[in-house]
């Protein structure tokens, strides 16, 4: 791919993950968050962060099956890092506009509801991928170490999804589209992995 067109690409990247911030944003100004602003930020942010952080680990099993895309793996990075700013927002919301700012009450809220105790341990997660995403990180730690710290990805998502799937109420199925692409995505990586070992033996045979 010309370093134009990725240069472009990345732009329209950029462009596209900032939407949610924008739409917020703009709904702040002209006083077009609904009837319960709090709500409707929290649920934003965090239904932004869930789908950069699936949408980012579709790319190796799209890499894998589609290697004229390998070019995606530049955006991996990119997408993670996006889907941790949404991740962020939607705790310093809770933090902000639901505790203001009082450790008692969030400390109570941790121990005693659940959908925010595991929304805060997959934050927590998220955070030293976050840290390690340089290139330089990658050298300190070296290619193997870090890729098994960057396993913690798919708890995290997986806590991300308990914690969508607890805040709503018994019935409502929202959380359905976004859980089956992620059970889409496991259930690809052994079939991947089964379909590459096979490759492997018959280039070697």
């Amino acid at each position: 791919m010309k370093k134009s067109t990725l240069v472009l690409l990345k732009i329209l990247t950029w462009a596209a993950c900032l939407i949610p911030a924008a739409r917020l944003a703009y709904g702040a100004i002209t006083n077009h968050l609904g009837a319960d602003p709090t709500r409707t930020i929290t649920f934003m942010t965090g239904l932004a962060a869930l789908r950069l952080l699936v949408l980012s680990l579709a790319i190796t099993p799209a890499r894998q099956l589609f290697p004229r895309l390998s070019w995606l793996i530049k955006f991996r990075r990119l997408l993670g890092l996006f889907a941790f700013f949404y991740a962020s927002l939607h705790l310093f919301a809770y933090v902000g506009l639901y505790s203001y700012f009082d450790p008692h009450t969030m400390v109570t809220d941790i121990l005693k509801r659940r959908f925010i105790t595991v929304g805060i341990a997959a934050w927590l997660l998220l955070v030293p991928l976050a840290v390690t995403s340089t290139t330089g990180w990658i050298r300190r730690l070296g290619g193997r170490r870090w890729n098994q710290l960057h396993k913690l990805v798919y708890i995290s998502v997986c806590l991300g999804l308990l914690h969508y799937w607890w805040q709503v109420k018994t019935g409502v199925l929202s959380p359905l589209g976004i859980t089956l692409v992620m059970a889409a995505l496991f259930a690809a990586r052994p079939l991947l992995d089964w379909r590459k070992r096979r490759q492997s033996a018959a280039r070697a045979a």
